[in-house]
């Protein structure tokens, strides 16, 4: 492909230290001379085969997995074309260190092992300031803004300002797999404050060291944020990430139809689940209104799986009454049914209906353990989101097998620590009989002497390309039927429609393929439900418009 050419008003040390346009040693001699670089360089020029092959040497020799993220991420700081060139090259092998499970541990550590600003943190003692603080980023026409308030860090809870790992790998992840230019995208931290004993007591910690506000004080201050967000990048698409129970729905009904925005954890989560459930019950060969589904988990996650699937059930042929009956939702009080004490406001309407239990012969009808629901519900499918790791015994996932001939088995809690039982575990424990997926990385199982591959359930299938076709269409707004039609594009994509003892994902060195995919098809939903406004005739080209490849350009001085 030919050299494109930018021309830019810096030069010099300021060049250097500028991330999208730095080239490192990858400067040529012309270049060093038109834009003052002679001497603040090595004097070899490189390749940028020769510089991947110095960073996969740096990135060999780091030993852990922090170690690994944090050299990843000075290279983000230092030459994003570098870093996004390396990553998308190796993405099975740099995926877990820049996000799952790795992601997790660096927001725990982010005041211990900071050394660069990347993004905004927008933190509640400045609010009068908002404005002030979005008119300080730089770019001026940002796509995506990925926000948290750090309040529910995967399985981890709350770590305050280090949440803003989870916004900065997010979008990492857009521009990996959807082609997003970096500079396109902006990471928030909403820094309401922490209530993490150990980050207010660190005297290191970054962050506000306040008890995390709540009720009318919270609100107001998302509110500015989001009213700010719209005038400063009225087009921009807005991700919710890792709230809490108490927020995260909340949050996402209020603004999903002012201003274009989603909860991953909540929606993304859900599609990427049904997406595998699909994908499992061809393998079985069944249909989606034939299945009873165990959700174990009843937090933003769960919620957000049973909204997903009882969509689908729906979409299949049910009524909503005879999708809820399929539908099993338990927290740590038991079964969610219509008889429940201890339902919130997000789960009242997925609530099992209590007169199709009442055969069963329980201990307690008000308190229906996961065993006994096993046992007398014969599920098709046990999805974990509750973070709570061996929660699936052998004498659970056993006694699930004698009902089923293909259990279908979901362990998705992250990171890897809180998994609700190992893929090794499932296998063992049903002879192969299981279809697994997991939400972080296992690496693939030898049994009886075959190496069977583990599926990584993760929400990078659906969210890139999901926000992808958002953009396209030029969409006002992301309705739920804008999610089916990602998990059913992802589905049909599924490797063991091929192969049934394939992995139910494709490899991530294809996602940026069924990305693309999932954006067509996700503009032209939104142009169905009435939401998008790019013509059906544009769209494909409109999806390619917006894919960014990371390649260096000629550099010219202005």
């Amino acid at each position: 492909m030919d050299d494109y050419i930018i021309r830019l008003p810096y030069r010099g040390v300021r060049l250097l230290q500028n991330p999208l346009w730095n080239k490192g040693t990858a400067f040529t001699q012309e270049e060093r001379d038109s834009l003052g670089l002679n001497g603040l360089l090595p004097p070899h020029v490189s390749t940028i085969q020769d510089q991947i092959k110095r960073v996969r040497a740096g990135f060999v020799r780091k030993k852990t997995p922090l170690g690994k993220y944090t050299y990843l991420l000075d290279l983000l700081n230092q030459n994003e074309h570098l870093f996004y060139q390396f990553v998308s090259q190796n993405p099975t092998e740099t995926l877990p260190f820049i996000y799952t499970p790795t992601v997790g541990e660096a927001s725990v550590q982010y005041s211990m092992i900071y050394t660069h600003p990347r993004g905004l943190y927008l933190s509640f003692p400045q609010k009068e300031k908002m404005e002030e603080m979005l008119g300080n980023y730089p770019e001026d026409e940002v796509q995506i803004v990925v926000a948290t308030d750090g309040e529910r860090i995967l399985g981890l809870g709350d770590q305050g300002l280090g949440g803003i790992t989870i916004s900065i790998g997010k979008l990492a992840l857009y521009t990996i797999f959807a082609g997003i230019p970096p500079s396109k995208t902006l990471p928030v931290i909403l820094d309401v404050g922490t209530n993490n004993a150990q980050h207010l007591e660190n005297d290191l910690y970054l962050g506000w060291r306040h008890r995390r506000q709540a009720g009318a004080e919270y609100d107001a201050f998302i509110e500015l944020f989001v009213q700010t967000v719209k005038k400063r990048y009225p087009k921009a698409l807005l991700q919710w990430e890792d709230f809490g129970k108490t927020n995260a729905s909340r949050v996402l009904e209020k603004y999903r139809k002012s201003i274009l925005s989603f909860n991953d954890d909540i929606q993304g989560t859900g599609a990427a689940t049904l997406a595998a459930l699909l994908s499992a019950i061809k393998i079985s060969k069944e249909r989606l209104y034939n299945q009873r589904v165990v959700i174990v988990g009843g937090g933003s996650a769960g919620i957000g799986i049973a909204k997903m699937i009882l969509s689908a059930m729906m979409q299949d042929g049910l009524s909503r009454e005879d999708a809820l009956r399929r539908i099993f939702i338990v927290d740590a009080h038991g079964l969610l049914h219509s008889g429940f004490q201890h339902a919130d406001e997000n789960q009242v309407e997925l609530l099992h209906p209590q007169e199709a239990i009442k055969g069963w012969t329980l201990e307690n009808p008000q308190k229906v353990t996961l065993m006994e629901l096993v046992s007398h519900a014969h599920p098709t499918a046990l999805i974990g989101v509750c973070g709570q790791a061996g929660i699936f015994t052998k004498e659970l996932i056993q006694e699930m097998a004698k009902h089923v001939k293909r259990p279908i088995v979901f362990p998705l809690s992250n990171p890897t620590s809180k998994a609700e039982c190992t893929p090794s575990e499932v296998i063992e424990w049903t002879q192969m009989a299981a279809i697994l997926a997991t939400g972080s990385p296992f690496d693939p199982v030898e049994y009886l002497g075959r190496k069977i591959a583990i599926a990584q359930c993760n929400n990078v299938y659906i969210f890139p390309g999901l926000g992808l076709g958002a953009l396209a269409a030029e969409a006002r707004e992301i309705t739920d039927t804008m999610f089916l039609e990602a998990a059913n594009i992802l589905a049909n994509h599924s490797p063991a429609l091929r192969d049934p003892e394939a992995a139910l994902f494709p490899p991530l060195e294809e996602v940026r393929f069924v990305s693309r995919q999932i954006a067509i098809g996700v503009a032209k939903r939104a142009l169905r439900d009435g939401v998008g406004i790019t013509p059906e005739r544009d769209i494909e080209a409109k999806v390619d418009s917006l894919i960014w490849t990371p390649r260096y350009p000629k550099i010219e001085p202005r």
